[in-house]
């Protein structure tokens, strides 16, 4: 018996597994994960102390002691462990990648399937190399369907996480200018986003695709495919904006069955393809079609992503949980249609975009010049930028300093920003 068939028959008589012992430990499988400024292997001890079942370390400091494992490399006993749970699944796997929008259409095609099926699906942000491990493992085997986020920053991840969670099926949610840095520019994101179609085409797996993506219809042509897009193309699920004054609503159809009109609590024009890839999920999982109206309906979005929030004298639409050039510009257009007198843009920097930072910053400065949208600009990402006739601060402290002199009144206020930048902070302040 190898040492992951070993832990797997301890993680079945104790299926919970944890990594941080500032959690509740009790009846679980602790993994002492290192980092570049911290290594679990030296609470081991602490862990059983707290209620942990058992202990996978790989220090010999730990060797030969009770309820500990030691092996060569704990991160890597983890996403083997996870690996050899996902073996045992019987149910469909969905995975879930994308430049934009991979949280919230992990959560709409969630809230969809969740309708019909025992869905389980990636908690909060859990899309890296730890987190998609521990997501699989907090899966139990009569589920009926799972949801896996996957995200990256540089070529070989999403190759690595798709042959630990081994999707059945796959949505690259759209393809931009995210992570430059780590990616080496565009095409070195066009690539890394593309494993997960390589992965599925290679395991044959299906992928759910965006057809008025020309990016994603292309790199997809020669796969096994379900398509959706806007009205009047013949697709799997077509569908159409009716409103995106202040909130989303659109209607879908399939095979000439149209639904009602869907009345969102999402902000923004581009938030229509999520909404619409979670119909054409639904769709073809064999959800009933009202189950999919009501289960769209009823989706409030949290966790600083795209919410129309009410101050006493403003309305703002908080999309501050990150930023790159893609999204920044869908924020801004978003912006731009809707329907108020008086706009404002509060846009942090965007990070991880090396040596295009300033020009990206730039091309963003630009277009609200041109849109004459009143801004205000948050980080050293603007620092060389011609800043036009707009205010700049070097941080968010700076920009809610100059708030509590300078007060914005009766305006609707787009916050987003890089995660570092933490926009949401001003949201008190306006």
């Amino acid at each position: 018996m190898t040492k992951t068939q070993e832990l797997y028959t301890i993680y079945q008589s104790h299926p919970r597994v944890n990594t941080d012992t500032r959690t509740d430990l009790k009846d679980s499988i602790f993994f002492c994960l290192k980092g570049p400024n911290f290594d679990a292997n030296t609470f081991a001890d602490e862990a059983l102390k707290k209620g942990a079942a058992h202990v996978v370390s790989d220090s010999s400091v730990n060797a030969g002691k009770a309820k500990i494992t030691v092996v060569p490399n704990v991160l890597e006993t983890l996403q083997e462990l996870a690996k050899h749970h996902r073996n045992m699944f019987t149910f469909p796997v969905i995975g879930l990648t994308g430049s934009n929008g991979k949280t919230t259409n992990k959560e709409l095609i969630s809230a969809v399937l969740s309708e019909r099926f025992k869905t389980y699906f990636t908690e909060g942000n859990l899309n890296n190399h730890i987190g998609v491990p521990l997501t699989l493992l907090r899966i139990p085997l009569d589920a009926e369907m799972a949801v896996i986020e996957m995200g990256a920053n540089h070529q070989g991840e999403i190759r690595d996480l798709s042959a630990i969670c081994q999707p059945d099926f796959g949505m690259i949610t759209n393809i931009g200018k995210a992570h430059l840095e780590g990616f080496g520019g565009v095409e070195g994101v066009i690539k890394g986003k593309k494993e997960l179609f390589d992965y599925l085409e290679q395991n044959g797996g299906k992928v759910f695709v965006n057809g008025d993506d020309k990016l994603l219809s292309g790199l997809s042509a020669n796969l096994n495919r379900v398509v959706f897009g806007k009205d009047g193309a013949e697709y799997f699920v077509e569908g159409s904006i009716i409103e995106s004054s202040p909130f989303l609503s659109f209607r879908f159809s399939h095979q000439g069955e149209a639904s009602k009109e869907i009345k969102t609590s999402l902000v923004g024009a581009y938030n229509f393809y999520n909404l619409l890839a979670a119909s054409c999920i639904g769709t073809y999982f064999d959800v009933d079609m009202p189950k999919i109206e009501q289960a769209l309906k009823k989706y409030i979005p949290t966790n600083n992503r795209s919410q129309l929030l009410k101050t006493e004298t403003n309305e703002v639409i908080l999309d501050s949980y990150n930023a790159n050039p893609s999204s920044m510009e869908a924020a801004v257009d978003s912006l731009n249609d809707q329907k108020s007198t008086s706009k404002y843009a509060l846009l942090g920097e965007m990070r991880e975009l090396g040596v295009t930072t300033t020009e990206e910053h730039q091309i963003l400065i630009d277009k609200l010049h041109r849109l004459g949208i009143n801004a205000i600009l948050v980080g050293n990402g603007y620092k060389l930028c011609d800043k036009k006739d707009f205010r700049w601060f070097e941080n968010s402290i700076d920009l809610i300093d100059y708030l509590k002199d300078n007060s914005i009144k009766n305006s609707l206020i787009l916050l987003k920003g890089s995660r570092a930048v933490a926009m949401e902070k001003v949201v008190d302040f306006l």
